[in-house]
């Protein structure tokens, strides 16, 4: 069984969702708000020294068509951070829909709930059954 840590990486905030390998269920766990990188990353530490995960899950956000855009490229360079600093292995999803499938009011933060949607995503299409 693995402990999986999954991202929805944002400028302003990062949700993070947990679960593991065995129940293969995403679940919101927080949101970092944190203003400067350091202090993001400082949070995500604190996060994996608590939860001790095996792998994380970065989401991959692309065009409809499945084209990169700008938010592409800093999605891959901050998995690629988490790898570097964590020793981690990381899994980018493809992230297009999953934040249709939540019913965004005006002021809600999702962000967590956004990452368990893409931690879902991972055991449904990535897990080993």
């Amino acid at each position: 069984m693995e402990t999986v840590l999954a991202f929805d990486f944002g400028l302003k905030r990062i949700g993070v969702a947990i679960g593991n390998t065995l129940l293969q269920q995403g679940q919101p766990l927080t949101v970092i708000t944190s203003a400067t990188n350091d202090a993001r990353f400082a949070d995500i530490e604190a996060l994996i020294r608590e939860w001790q995960p095996q792998r994380c899950v970065v989401g991959l956000p692309t065009h409809p068509d499945g084209t990169e855009h700008e938010m592409t490229a800093r999605c891959r360079r901050f998995a690629n951070q988490l790898h570097g600093r964590f020793g981690l292995p990381v899994v980018l999803v493809d992230e297009r829909y999953s934040s249709a499938v939540l019913s965004q009011r005006r002021g809600d933060v999702i962000d967590d709930a956004a990452a368990a949607i893409i931690l879902q995503q991972y055991f449904d299409e990535y897990a080993e059954s």
